[in-house]
């Protein structure tokens, strides 16, 4: 599991005093970059496209928390692969929201999908679990 920790800053809350929930987003693909980073997918140009994302809520999140954002891999296909992502707050340990997303290796000059290469899959199966 990929992990990356992430603090809140001033700007990200709203007039309830809370992590507006777009900043979710924002976190996840910060972390989906230091995630590729990590695994070295991109090397000189980058080749992914974002396919889906969603994102649950389940609590507040407010200024100076700091929260750990854990990446994992449920699904590699052909030219495409699934991502998990929980946002845990760092002090107590609990999960404040649950992402997925699917991202898809993609050829610009072609406008289509690409298949990914086996080393890619070999790296990407180094953070695969089997989601229930």
């Amino acid at each position: 599991m990929h992990e990356h920790e992430v603090t809140v800053r001033f700007c990200e809350t709203d007039l309830l005093g809370h992590v507006n929930n777009n900043n979710f987003f924002v976190y996840m693909e910060d972390s989906r970059i230091h995630f590729f980073d990590a695994l070295g997918l991109v090397m000189e140009d980058w080749n992914f496209i974002l396919a889906s994302i969603k994102c649950d809520f389940l609590k507040q999140v407010y200024f100076k928390q700091t929260l750990i954002i854990k990446s994992l891999v449920t699904k590699i296909g052909n030219s495409s692969f699934h991502l998990e992502q929980q946002m845990v707050e760092q002090d107590s340990g609990e999960i404040v929201a649950k992402g997925s997303s699917v991202i898809v290796h993609f050829d610009f000059e072609k406008q289509k999908s690409a298949p990914l290469s086996e080393d890619m899959k070999r790296k990407l199966e180094s953070y695969q679990f089997a989601a229930n």
